[in-house]
């Protein structure tokens, strides 16, 4: 059987700016299962990446509900949802945010071990990972010895490392020459397949948006 692994109904959000107010997302419904990759779609300005972090629990709705593993995340505390980011969820950024003061394999095994996980099985978990997305002879080279792509890589595995039900990608490959782009994609969905996870990539290329099995399209805030 098929599990939903994220389920959000009736999402709105606007932003407030004195007395004026920006409706940003509109009555969204969107529900994403264990093994589907999907591409948050849309123009500039539709409002995808507030829409990503809704449902990733880094922004709280005005309205609606965000359901993650069957459990309602959008009244949890900071500290709640804080969990939840760590133990259920993968995050995949444009800009990498690797720490630099941080190997490879230490940047992979850290939020194991904030998780209160022993540093030898971290570190195995991470060895392991690197080793699947191709960095097994750069475990301890510092980000600023990796090139681009390298440090993408690194992210990705870095997302998975906990074995989270859901990975969130945003605009994962826009710091990334076209080449390059192309082989973390193909990765990307590769790695969160053999893990197991889902996989909710933002993205304005059609190219990159073709990695992923469905789509949701916003305009002006809506799903169109």
């Amino acid at each position: 059987m098929t599990v939903t692994v994220l389920a959000a109904e009736n999402i709105e959000k606007s932003y407030h700016f004195g007395t004026r107010s920006l409706e940003v997302l509109k009555r969204i419904n969107f529900s994403l299962k264990r093994g589907d990759s999907v591409a948050i779609m849309g123009p500039s300005g539709s409002g995808k990446s507030t829409l990503l972090q809704v449902l990733g629990t880094m922004l709280r709705p005005d309205r609606g509900t965000v359901a993650i593993g069957g459990r309602n995340v959008v009244d949890l505390s900071d500290d709640e949802l804080s969990k939840v980011r760590r133990r259920e969820l993968g995050f995949v950024f444009q800009k990498f945010n690797l720490l630099s003061t941080l190997t490879a394999i230490d940047n992979v095994a850290w939020p194991l071990m904030i998780n209160g996980q022993d540093k030898a099985s971290s570190l195995e978990r991470a060895r392991m990972l690197l080793e699947r997305v191709g960095l097994s002879a750069r475990t301890s080279h510092y980000p600023r010895q990796l090139s681009g792509g390298e440090q993408q890589r690194v992210a990705i595995a870095r997302s998975l490392v906990a074995r989270p039900s859901i990975v969130f990608a945003d605009e994962p490959t826009g710091s990334l020459d076209t080449k390059t782009g192309t082989q973390i994609l193909e990765l990307l969905k590769e790695t969160v397949s053999a893990e197991g996870s889902a996989l909710l990539m933002v993205t304005h290329d059609v190219a990159a948006a073709s990695y992923c099995n469905g789509r949701l399209n916003l305009r002006d805030g809506q799903q169109c």
